[in-house]
């Protein structure tokens, strides 16, 4: 990750939870277990390079856990941990704000 430029919290929590697809993963894990594979399913614009990267990612900051089965094929699950369960109220608001804020603009342009 990149270097902080400060020490605020918030900066750090945002390194981990920017972009495209870290709250994205976490909404639909919120629900219960899932494979690569479903994860992929849920998300057919992401590259399997870019959910590896992102999944590792929120593995290592302690928002998602990864379980590897013996066997062949390797099967390997993601689940959130309860830390990351403790995201899902707030991602949650975010979107109800966002609908919200959207009915609002509807409102404003008519």
């Amino acid at each position: 990750m990149k270097n902080l430029v400060s020490r605020c919290p918030i900066e750090e929590v945002m390194q981990v939870l920017s972009g495209r697809w870290p709250t994205l993963l976490i909404y639909y894990l919120k629900d219960g277990t899932k494979r690569f594979s479903d994860l992929r399913r849920d998300n057919l614009t992401i590259s399997h390079k870019m959910l590896t990267a992102e999944l590792r990612k929120l593995e290592g900051a302690g928002i998602v856990q990864r379980t590897e089965f013996d066997g062949y094929p390797l099967r390997v699950e993601y689940d959130l941990t309860p830390e990351g369960h403790k995201l899902v109220p707030l991602i949650d608001a975010l979107g109800d704000w966002w609908e919200e804020t959207d009915e609002v603009r509807a409102v404003q342009q008519v």
